[in-house]
């Protein structure tokens, strides 16, 4: 890409970024909140400290590997709103296989991560079984999907897997330490996770940019009746686009079982994956801006949580912001097309 595209692109990032501390401050003048302190809190609750850029990390990881999976199914043309129950059931999977081991090792984490990403791509092919051959929406069945999943995991709490002579939503009975993932040093996030996180862009880097596996997902997403005709079999190709977005999505689910909560809890998503959806919408679903968008997204989560002690705000102001970067993103690039077509006299 040439380097003014390049710095046209950044101008109107920045244009954006603009915009949304704009109507941040709106928001946050009402509640009597000095908007640049709350920014400021924000920014510092989640980098002020190295205790606190662990807790980034863990929320970055689960973030970065259903970003990048969700990349996978966009190229076809799908949304794969269901990511969020795949996450679920990679979780729920990952528990399961661990059930009967009282105690482990390393052969044992990577057992329980394959069954995550099982589970995560059985729930993605579910999904996709239902685009490609009952011709229901991928948004309405991933929706559907997502409430299941929710359901299932919290009858596994209260009934089969419920701690011996309790039920709560404190979750299942706590994973033996063996199987814990090893964390860097005295941070929260792992080593594992992070590595698995970064192979995972990586991978799917390669995948859609140079294989032609990737080359004909994207001509099966621009025009699926001129992909038959070069015997692409688009419907092949959905889903497998979904079953390895599925994978990743499991794959963060199990990442939260072994590496963060160490059980099975009703929220053990924690909304990774609808926010995974903003974060992909905010890059246009380009592969480059995504970690650097997910590490945002996770200092604004993790400094949210500074925002009642400090300021008596509540910690859902982050979410708040976070919609307004996509909102600023989609009203920049809707401004910035409409000066196209001007300039060009359409």
């Amino acid at each position: 890409m040439q380097r003014s595209v390049w710095m046209e692109q950044i101008l109107w990032l920045l244009a954006a970024l603009a915009l949304a501390l704009v109507l941040t401050v709106l928001v946050a003048l009402p509640s009597g909140a000095p908007p640049l302190e709350t920014l400021r809190i924000l920014v510092l609750g989640g980098l002020g400290s190295m205790s606190k850029f662990g807790q980034v990390l863990t929320v970055f990881v689960p973030l970065m590997l259903c970003s990048a999976g969700l990349l996978v199914p966009f190229t076809a043309r799908l949304w794969n709103i269901g990511i969020e129950g795949q996450v679920v059931l990679g979780a729920v999977f990952c528990t399961g296989a661990l059930m009967p081991v009282d105690q482990g090792g390393p052969a044992h984490i990577a057992m329980a991560l394959a069954a995550g990403m099982l589970g995560g791509a059985l729930w993605a092919l579910l999904a996709g079984l239902l685009k490609t051959w009952g011709r229901v929406h991928e948004i309405f069945s991933g929706l559907g999907l997502n409430f299941v999943a929710m359901g299932l995991t919290i009858w596994l709490i209260f009934g089969p897997w419920k701690r011996p002579g309790v039920a709560s939503m404190s979750g299942t009975e706590t994973l033996d330490a063996g199987l814990w993932l090893d964390r860097i040093g005295g941070l929260a996030a792992s080593w594992t996770a992070l590595g698995l996180a970064c192979a995972a862009i990586c991978l799917v880097a390669v995948l859609l940019t140079r294989t032609q596996w990737g080359l004909g997902l994207k001509a099966v997403g621009q025009n699926p009746k001129a992909a038959r005709l070069f015997d692409l079999s688009p419907r092949r190709r959905m889903l497998q686009a979904f079953a390895l977005c599925g994978a990743l999505g499991g794959l963060a689910g199990a990442v939260q079982v072994l590496g963060v909560y160490h059980r099975l809890l009703p929220s053990i998503s924690s909304g990774y994956g609808y926010t995974a959806l903003l974060v992909g919408m905010m890059a246009s679903f380009r592969i480059l801006p995504v970690p650097f968008i997910c590490l945002f997204f996770a200092v604004l989560n993790v400094g949210s949580i500074q925002l009642p002690l400090q300021l008596n705000l509540d910690s859902s102001l982050s979410g708040v912001i976070q919609g307004f970067m996509v909102l600023s993103v989609f009203v920049t690039q809707g401004l910035r097309a409409w000066l196209i077509r001007r300039r060009e006299g359409c």
